[in-house]
C-alpha cells in the first residue's frame, strides 16, 4: 500500500525472495514504473479500499498518509494478516528486519525496531562474516560442508582493498590457496587465515617473474590435491590479465572454474582522479589500450594510425617506458600536440598522484617528476573536464565542506603543464 520510496525499496527484496507482489497506490516512482511495465508487479492505480487484502498474507503499509496506514493496518489486524507499518514500529504488527546474504547465511537483525542500529548490526555481522573475522558456530566459513571446489579467477580490481567484489571477497575468505599477482589488492592476504598458503606469482617488468606456464602449473596442481584455489588477479581477469588463459588450461585438464568479474584500472583509476573516460559534449568513444608493445614493433596489433586519428578518449594501460613512441605516434597520425594528457600513479591507492599535461610535454613532465609503474595515461579532452572539476573545488572550497577533496589534492598532484 503505497507507491513512494519505501515502497522502492521493499518491493525489489519481495520479488527476490519469490513473492507475488501487488501494489496499490495512486502514483509510483519512476523505477516501481519501470518493474510494472516488465511485468514484475501488479499496479492497482487507485487509493486503497477496504477489501484490498483478500488473499494477502504480508501487506507492507508505506504510504506516505498515516491514515490510511493506519486503516490498512486495522483491516490486516482483523483478517489475521501479518502488517508493517512503515511510518510507527510502535503500532506495527511486524518489523521487516536488516538482511543480508553471505554464501548460505542470511543474516536478520530487528534491533528493538530501530532501522538504523538493525543496519549497523546487519552490516557489522556481514562484512565480518565476507572477510572471515567473524566464524560463524560450527566451524570457520572455509571449512563449511558446501566448500567451493576447483579454481576460482577472481579480479580483486584496481588497488584499493575496498573495490573488490562482494562475490570475491567471499571467495577469497573460502580459499585454501591463493595465487596473487603484483596488482592484486595486497591488504586483503593480510586478512587470510594463517593456514591459506599464498603464493606470489608476481610479474615485475624488468625483474623478477614467474612464468605464466608455471602460475596454471599451481592451478591444476593444488585443486587436483582437493583444495579451493583462489586465483587474486589485479583490475578485471579478462581484460590484459591472461586469465582466458588459465581457464584454458584448467579446462584441458577437467578444472572447474569461477570467474568473478573485477573493477578494471582502465575505468576506475581514471575516475578515481576526477576524470570521466566519456563526457556528452566531449567524448562519446573510448579505448582501452595496452601499450606493452610500443608503436612500430612487429608483435603490436594496435591500430596506433587510427587511434591518432580518433576523437576519443584513448586510456593507456602498462605505457610508462614507452610514452615517447606512443606520444609520438599520436601526434603523427593527426592527434594535436595541444591534446590533454592525464597520468594517475597509483590509482586508488592513498599513494594516489596525477599529473596533468599534453601529448607534446607529457614525455618531459614524466620524466621530470619520476612517474614510475603502475600508471594509467589518459589522451583525450576528457581530462580538460578534471581540471575544470578542480578549479572550481579551488574556487569555491566551502561548497566543499564536509565532502572527499578530489583524488588530486587529497593524494598528491605530480604537476601540471601550462
Amino acid at each position: 500500500m503505497g507507491g513512494g520510496r519505501v515502497a522502492q525499496r521493499r518491493v525489489p527484496a519481495l520479488l527476490a525472495a519469490g513473492a507475488q507482489v501487488v501494489l496499490v497506490a495512486p502514483e509510483v516512482t519512476p523505477s516501481l514504473e519501470d518493474l510494472i511495465a516488465d511485468g514484475r508487479i501488479t499496479w492497482q492505480r487507485r487509493p486503497y479500499r477496504t477489501g484490498d487484502l483478500d488473499g494477502a498474507w504480508l501487506v507492507q503499509a508505506v504510504s506516505d498518509d498515516p491514515k490510511v496506514n493506519e486503516a490498512v493496518a486495522a483491516e490486516a489486524e482483523e483478517a489475521r494478516i501479518w502488517c508493517v507499518r512503515a511510518d510507527d514500529a510502535e503500532a506495527s504488527a511486524a518489523w521487516t528486519p536488516a538482511s543480508g546474504q553471505v554464501g548460505e547465511t542470511t543474516v536478520g537483525v530487528l534491533a528493538g525496531g530501530d532501522p538504523r542500529r538493525a543496519a549497523g548490526i546487519r552490516d557489522a555481522v556481514v562484512d565480518g562474516l565476507r572477510d572471515a573475522t567473524l566464524e560463524p558456530l560450527g566451524g570457520a566459513t572455509r571449512h563449511s560442508r558446501r566448500k567451493p571446489v576447483g579454481v576460482a579467477l577472481v579480479g580483486g580490481g584496481p588497488g584499493d582493498p575496498g573495490l573488490i567484489t562482494v562475490r570475491g571477497r567471499q571467495l577469497l575468505a573460502q580459499a585454501d590457496v591463493v595465487v596473487t599477482d603484483r596488482l592484486a589488492p595486497r591488504l586483503l592476504l593480510d586478512e587470510l587465515p594463517a593456514d591459506v598458503e599464498v603464493i606470489d606469482a608476481a610479474k615485475i617488468p624488468y625483474g623478477r617473474t614467474v612464468t605464466q606456464e608455471r602460475i596454471n602449473d599451481y592451478l591444476v596442481e593444488h585443486a587436483r590435491a582437493g583444495r579451493f584455489v583462489v586465483r587474486l588477479k589485479g583490475g578485471d581477469p579478462f581484460v590484459f590479465g591472461r586469465g582466458a588463459e588459465e581457464v584454458l588450461h584448467c579446462a584441458r585438464h577437467g578444472i572447474p572454474v569461477t570467474v568473478v568479474p573485477g573493477i578494471t584500472s582502465a575505468v576506475a583509476v581514471p575516475s578515481a582522479a576526477g576524470i570521466p573516460v566519456t563526457h556528452r559534449g566531449v567524448a562519446q568513444e573510448f579505448h582501452v589500450v595496452s601499450a606493452h608493445v610500443a608503436p612500430g614493433h612487429p608483435a603490436s596489433t594496435v591500430d596506433w594510425e587510427g587511434l591518432g586519428r580518433s576523437r576519443g578518449t584513448l586510456v593507456l594501460l602498462m605505457a610508462v617506458e614507452r610514452m615517447a613512441r606512443i606520444a609520438n605516434a599520436l601526434m603523427r597520425y593527426g592527434r594535436s600536440p595541444d591534446t590533454p594528457v592525464a597520468v594517475v600513479q597509483d590509482g586508488t591507492l592513498p599513494e594516489q598522484r596525477t599529473l596533468f599535461a599534453t601529448l607534446e610535454t607529457v614525455v618531459e613532465e614524466m620524466t621530470a617528476a619520476g612517474v614510475r609503474p603502475p600508471a594509467i595515461v589518459v589522451v583525450g579532452d576528457v581530462v580538460d573536464v578534471a581540471r575544470e572539476i578542480d578549479m572550481i573545488r579551488a574556487d569555491y572550497p566551502a561548497a566543499e565542506a564536509g565532502s572527499a577533496a578530489p583524488p588530486a589534492d587529497q593524494h598528491g598532484d605530480m604537476g601540471r603543464a601550462p
